[in-house]
């Protein structure tokens, strides 16, 4: 009855229980024919924000589905596409919108949406989406960056490449898209 113990785990004797792991690496998030921000500003490419972002009539504190025009989710958000762009909101808050085949205006919307939806809507004061600006395009951009210091204004206008400005507005603002058929006058 009292005989020794013996080893019987086989960790123990050098041996693994269970076959070694082989080590994955993450998916590259590059699609062929959708730059990285990084590269459009090396490159100096200007960014066009797509027109349907205007005017939307779009509360931010609801989820994009709720736009009246659905067709305009499904458009990228600028041309041409990019894989990751920054949203910056007036008081300097930033959210950021991917999508490995190119940023949709729906990319856009979820991720404001995704910071804004818990508030209620007499928190905010201007919860309405009236559109995006790209910094770049501004005219005074190139003054304002002769006021950044030297050693940081190529940092500063990678930054700012990759980056559109939200505004907001107070009331809805929808734009009026024609195609709308003319009533007849019913002749008598």
């Amino acid at each position: 009855m009292t005989e020794p113990l013996s080893k019987v785990d086989s960790a123990v004797q050098g041996l693994s229980s269970s076959p070694p792991k082989e080590k994955s690496h993450r998916k590259s998030s590059s699609v062929p024919g959708v730059p990285s921000v990084k590269e459009m500003y090396n490159t100096k490419t200007v960014l066009k924000v797509s027109v349907e972002t205007q005017k939307s009539g779009w509360k931010i504190n609801t989820s994009a589905t709720s736009v009246e025009d659905k067709d305009i989710l499904t458009k990228p958000l600028v041309t041409p596409l990019v894989r990751v762009i920054d949203l910056q909101f007036p008081l300097g808050t930033t959210v950021t919108a991917r999508n490995k085949f190119g940023v949709t205006i729906k990319d856009a919307m979820d991720a404001i949406y995704k910071t804004q939806k818990k508030k209620a809507d007499d928190e905010l004061t201007e919860p309405y989406l009236k559109g995006f600006e790209w910094p770049p395009a501004h005219p005074s951009w190139e003054d304002e960056m002769s006021k950044v210091k030297e050693e940081e204004r190529d940092h500063t206008r990678e930054k700012q490449w990759g980056t559109l400005l939200i505004h907001l507005s107070s009331i809805p603002e929808v734009s009026s898209s024609g195609g709308g058929k003319k009533k007849k006058k019913n002749a008598e």
